[in-house]
């Protein structure tokens, strides 16, 4: 999985999101390839996102809060599979530490139940211990390694969650 998360975890201090989460449409791209801009490598394209916004298999849900996207989550379903696959999840660098990721993470489980999915599973970077401290407190659990898993050579944590 890609992400970009430096939330402070289970912090009592930390606010409650003020917008709401809504799914993806091809007008959101420009701001969905912003959002996509913070990630060093292994960014999605353009016809990528219009491939999974009108044609793949995936529920692309944004973070919208007054009338601006400050994150998103993309998870990719296989048919006949008990699984979805939470593929990215992303918050703006000027939105983060609001909740948000831990807001888009129960709306991507929320959707991958109501398509009939048993579990949730993730790759993470293994040097992201924010991203894998928030799945960790949100009942994930950590499955296996995968060396050398990203574009830079960056090893992968996978993680799981039985919905």
């Amino acid at each position: 999985m890609r992400e970009r998360i430096s939330q402070t975890l289970n912090s009592p201090m930390q606010p409650q999101p003020r917008g709401h989460t809504r799914c993806a449409s091809v007008a959101d791209l420009n701001a969905l390839l912003a959002l996509e801009s913070s990630f060093p490598t292994d960014r999605l394209s353009p016809r990528s996102f219009r491939y999974l916004l009108l044609k793949g298999h995936a529920d692309v849900l944004v973070y919208e809060e007054d009338q601006q996207l400050c994150g998103n989550v993309i998870v990719l379903y296989r048919k006949h599979s008990p699984a979805g696959r939470l593929y990215s999840l992303v918050v703006h660098p000027d939105h983060q530490r609001k909740g948000i990721a831990k807001h888009l993470l129960r709306s991507a489980e929320t959707h991958a139940q109501q398509r009939g999915c048993k579990v949730t599973r993730l790759e993470v970077r293994a040097d992201n211990q924010a991203a894998i401290g928030l799945y960790l407190a949100n009942q994930y659990v950590v499955t296996g390694h995968k060396e050398g898993y990203y574009e830079d050579g960056s090893a992968a944590v996978c993680m799981q969650k039985t919905l």
